[in-house]
């Protein structure tokens, strides 16, 4: 099956799920106005905006904020389209009405090459599949926060959404002042005529809800004085003075803590349990038996006074853990395995041009390289952790989540209520990177609060059970083999790739409705089927495995290695051509006008081609991922002959900025994130233990050795791509080029540091 059959069969199959649907997003995703004003005073303007008696604005929030400024970002489309300043724009928490789903975010799923998607009249496949997808979107309504896909999304229905309450204020504020609707404005929240009356928004809000909107028109880019802007974030007062509320800040009256532990194997589970020991424990209440949920494990539970109580009551279980029946997965023969199959082709063909067999057999010169990328844990610096009650047959949770929808299913399930009767309550999240897509521990919370008599409880893993029981990034391996011409041209580039599939194994966790048989995993293979070069003869192949090791999203996913292996593999043609990296792509990317100027740009401000003292050397690499093109050189040393970045020059192209202070800040946490990666961190598991525990053997890069970043942006007019991942892939690529300048030695597995 190739990538065109692909999407042709989803068309077709999903086609038959739309029929009779009506109006096309995003305005179908308005949601409509509350004819009453709720238990706060405020009224509905549609699902999205609420005003108060004090003329704020309170938009509805589905997105969860992990540090990525979505909550700032999101504010300023609505400030600017109603003309108020960020500070008057309050945040309500969203309940699970389908307008708030992530449609951006399953459209991006597909499966469509840079060449087909940038031009201006994608075919017929192309624009049906994008089409049918987005009012598949539309209907499911998941609510949940990934793939650098917030912003996309609420690009067009949120200014939309702020459009139409404005037009129904002026409306309203029309009718009562008796005065035409266009000799009316609002600036600074304020409506007025002139010299004549002026009142804020509280006024004309019951009116305005039973007001049609007319006239409803997007601001002019023109006319814009928000977006575009850094303005501060509106999350950063409360993280200064300590009064945000992330997922282990939740303090409920009688509330008891519960902490967590797993077999030392993976998929093991406890057989014999002898409590004694620990139930005598100071502070220690219960112990419970924790089954599967959602993907996890089976385990066991303490609950306790405190955390700390409940860690010391873990510690006193006397358990005989049980190993599953299967042979525990090993990284070693896992890796053999990969490359085995990566070596002998086939898997599915996600992109095809020319004829790439012919070429190689005709080419001058032939490269073939294997490259590697290890398991890799999330890590995030808050713990896994989730607060749950369960009484009078209601369930409340409090869960730093990015899949709503999904942790309240889980809690439903495991309380055995309806969905209908679990409220759920999205705090901040420490971090997220993918991790919290997984709602395992939403179970596990709502399974334990089952028996704490309608107590509330805090349940959390210690570190090491973060650690040795994540939902790992997969291991991959690719085959790359490229052909010269005569002339030093690229004739041909084939690439084969084999790791885990990651997709149909989060579906079958999170979304069992959605469970598809593996299906080709765009997951796994994206930033090796989608490269902007203009390479004639091109065959990408991806073989999805199934290794019995739990995988999940890891921050820019499949990208995140692919970028690796792509970059490195040019950068070593174009060794083998005699030429200058920078060069050799440039003319690489003749079509890609926006490609070839974000590599400019991050060359021209790194300085490239001037000379560095002894020691040092530059390396480049460019990405695109999530709508979004990243370009970086690096700048780096040896430190007792071990690699440091000492510098990082990024340039980037991620549409329309709405705050660029906040692109820069996600670039910078980027690249730190792809440098922890890049230069130390490996999950390695023998005999289906996982062998790193904690931060002394699964290292984060220290401040001192974090490099200083240059942040650059092109300006765009194009809508908004993705800002929160973009900027890891380039990294570890150009590190390892970088290194090759300097030591001449080519690196080809992850991580760099051994």
């Amino acid at each position: 099956m190739r990538r065109r059959s692909l999407l042709l069969g989803a068309a077709t199959a999903t086609g038959a799920l739309v029929v009779g649907w009506g109006a096309l997003p995003p305005r179908s995703r308005l949601g409509k106005s509350a004819r009453q004003p709720a238990a706060d005073g405020t009224i509905a303007l549609n699902g999205w905006l609420r005003i108060a008696p004090d003329g704020l604005v309170h938009l509805v929030m589905p997105r969860s904020e992990m540090g990525q400024g979505i909550h700032t970002a999101l504010s300023m489309l609505v400030a600017e389209e109603l003309d108020v300043p960020l500070s008057m724009v309050r945040l309500d928490p969203a309940g699970p009405d389908r307008i708030h789903g992530n449609v951006a975010l399953l459209v991006a799923s597909l499966p469509l090459h840079p060449s087909s998607v940038d031009t201006e009249a994608p075919d017929l496949t192309v624009r049906g599949s994008r089409w049918i997808v987005s009012k598949l979107g539309t209907e499911l309504g998941l609510v949940v926060t990934g793939g650098s896909s917030s912003v996309a999304d609420a690009w067009d229905v949120l200014r939309l959404a702020a459009a139409t309450a404005r037009a129904q204020l002026l409306g309203a504020a029309s009718l009562q002042w008796k005065l035409p609707v266009d000799d009316l404005e609002i600036e600074r929240g304020i409506i007025s005529h002139g010299s004549g009356p002026a009142a804020h928004f509280g006024e004309f809000a019951r009116a305005a809800a039973a007001t049609p909107a007319t006239g409803v028109t997007l601001k002019p880019r023109k006319n814009w004085s928000l977006i575009g802007t850094s303005a501060p974030r509106t999350d950063l007062p409360s993280k200064v003075d300590g009064s945000a509320v992330f997922g282990l800040d939740v303090r409920l009256p009688g509330m008891v803590y519960a902490a967590v532990q797993h077999a030392p194997m993976l998929d093991g589970s406890p057989g014999r349990l002898d409590t004694a020991a620990a139930l005598r424990a100071p502070g220690v209440e219960r112990v419970v038996r924790l089954g599967r949920y959602a993907g996890s494990h089976e385990a066991v539970a303490v609950v306790g006074r405190s955390f700390w109580h409940a860690r010391r009551g873990l510690q006193a279980l006397d358990t005989e853990w049980r190993a599953p029946p299967a042979a525990g997965p090993d990284t070693t023969r896992i890796m053999a395995t990969l490359e085995q199959q990566a070596r002998d082709g086939g898997g599915f063909t996600f992109h095809r041009r020319g004829d790439a067999a012919a070429a190689h057999a005709a080419a001058l010169k032939r490269l073939e390289a294997v490259y590697s990328a290890p398991y890799l844990a999330h890590a995030a610096m808050e713990p896994i952790n989730c607060t749950a009650r369960v009484a009078d047959g209601r369930v409340e949770v409090w869960a730093p989540t990015q899949f709503p929808t999904a942790a309240r299913a889980v809690a439903a399930r495991v309380a055995g209520v309806a969905e209908e009767a679990v409220t759920l309550h999205v705090t901040y999240l420490g971090g997220g990177f993918g991790r919290r897509l997984d709602v395992d521990f939403v179970g596990q919370a709502v399974r334990v609060a089952v028996e704490t008599n309608g107590r509330p409880v805090q349940l959390t893993w210690p570190r090491e059970e973060d650690i040795t029981h994540d939902f790992y990034r997969p291991a991959a391996v690719a085959v790359l083999r490229g052909g010269l011409d005569a002339d030093g041209q690229v004739a041909a580039l084939s690439i084969t790739s084999a790791g885990d599939a990651i997709t149909p194994r989060w579906l079958g966790r999170t979304v069992p409705a959605l469970a598809l048989a593996d299906t080709p995993d765009r997951s796994n293979s994206e930033g090796l089927f989608d490269l902007p070069y203009g390479i004639g003869h091109q065959h990408m192949a991806h073989v999805a495995t199934f290794s019995g090791v739990p995988v999940g999203y890891w921050r820019s996913v499949g990208h995140s290695h692919n970028a690796f292996f792509s970059e490195g593999f040019v950068d070593e043609l174009a060794h083998a051509a005699g030429r200058d990296p920078l060069a050799f792509r440039l003319a690489l990317l003749e079509h890609a006008p926006r490609h070839a100027a974000v590599l400019k740009l991050a060359a021209e401000k790194a300085g490239w081609g001037t000379p560095l003292p002894a020691g040092r050397a530059r390396g480049v690499a460019l990405h695109e991922s999530f709508g979004s093109i990243v370009a970086q050189v690096v700048e780096v040393v040896l430190a007792d002959g071990k690699p440091r970045a000492t510098r990082v020059v990024c340039a980037a192209d991620v549409g329309t900025v709405v705050n660029p202070g906040i692109v820069a800040q996600q670039m910078e946490g980027a690249i730190v994130f792809g440098l922890c990666a890049a230069l130390h961190q490996r999950i390695d598991i023998e005999g289906g233990v996982v062998k790193q525990t904690n931060f002394h053997d699964y290292r984060l890069l220290t401040l001192a050795e974090s490099p200083r970043i240059e942040t650059w942006l092109v300006a765009s007019e194009r809508a908004p791509g993705g800002v929160g991942e973009p900027g890891v892939p380039p990294v570890a690529p150009a590190v390892a080029n970088a290194l090759f300048a300097l030591t001449g030695r080519r690196l080809r597995s992850l991580p760099l540091v051994a």
